[in-house]
């Protein structure tokens, strides 16, 4: 549903059609931290079955993307999406190729166990709360989810314990009560007498109190090997995460970074952070 309203100040004076999933706030509120907050729980509805009307597709799941090259940016190809009219997040898809895999050492020797994990899905993101924001550049939030869970395709090789472990199969991980710290810098561009802000880089740190990883119809459905497998995975969780971290905090920085760019470049500064 959209709503019409009329800004009018010494320094705005214009009509705009905002959207439901904005939620406003006032810079002379001497709450305005809190309303922000507030403005991001509002958004956890929209985007959990997508904003059609900013093509933004639902993040329940998600489809994690890894940059084939850090120097792909829309800056190095001089593509700018306030001038070209196409979204941030289809800009960075003609940039970044699909590779959605992480690849795993998880034993070390010529024979160590390897594991590649590939068309990962993520749910649970819409489902957040956001403890803290700290406003600035650098702009620093505490974001909690209950719950992340990780559906991917596995295959393997090398030795586990004793057994050869080259198989492939379906992967399921549940990361419980997780804490992310995310930092990043912002910049502003004019368009048509607006402002809008636009999230330059972003760092996402997790923190996960809980694991739980495991495997099916792997090894031909070995029943001895799969049972091997998930009992290495149920009793070292958080190592196994230690090594999944850097490239899924990669991951996630890039993929968040494009949702919230793809929300701001259709809301001026001056629709949701009033006078």
């Amino acid at each position: 549903m959209l709503h019409k309203y009329t800004v009018r100040s010494k320094e705005f004076n214009f009509s705009f059609v905002t959207a439901e999933y904005v939620k406003q706030c006032s810079r002379s509120d001497p709450k305005l931290k809190a309303c922000l907050i507030d403005a991001l729980h509002h958004l956890r509805p929209y985007l959990s079955v997508g904003i059609p009307e900013i093509e933004l597709p639902s993040v329940e799941p998600f489809r994690l993307m890894l940059p084939v090259s850090t120097e792909l940016t829309t800056t190095n190809f001089n593509i700018d999406p306030f001038t070209t009219g196409y979204p941030t997040y289809l800009l960075r898809l003609c940039l970044f190729q699909q590779m959605d895999e992480l690849t795993l050492s998880l034993t070390g020797g010529t024979n160590g166990y390897k594991v590649q994990l590939r068309e990962l899905f993520v749910k649970g993101a819409s489902n957040y709360t956001v403890d803290d924001i700290k406003l600035g550049s650098p702009f620093e939030a505490i974001v909690r989810m209950p719950a992340l869970i990780l559906d991917a395709h596995y295959s393997s090789s090398g030795v586990l314990i004793i057994l050869p472990a080259s198989g492939n199969g379906t992967f399921h991980a549940r990361f419980d009560d997780v804490k992310a710290l995310v930092k990043g810098t912002v910049s502003t561009k004019e368009r048509d007498g607006k402002t809008y802000l636009n999230v330059d880089n972003l760092d996402v740190a997790l923190e996960v109190k809980n694991v739980n990883m495991r495997v099916r119809k792997i090894f031909n459905n070995n029943r001895i090997l799969t049972e091997a497998t998930n009992l290495f995975l149920r009793e070292n969780g958080q190592e196994v995460l230690k090594v999944m971290e850097p490239q899924l905090k990669r991951k996630l920085s890039v993929l968040f970074a494009g949702i919230v760019n793809q929300l701001l470049r259709h809301v001026p500064v001056e629709v949701f952070l009033l006078p």
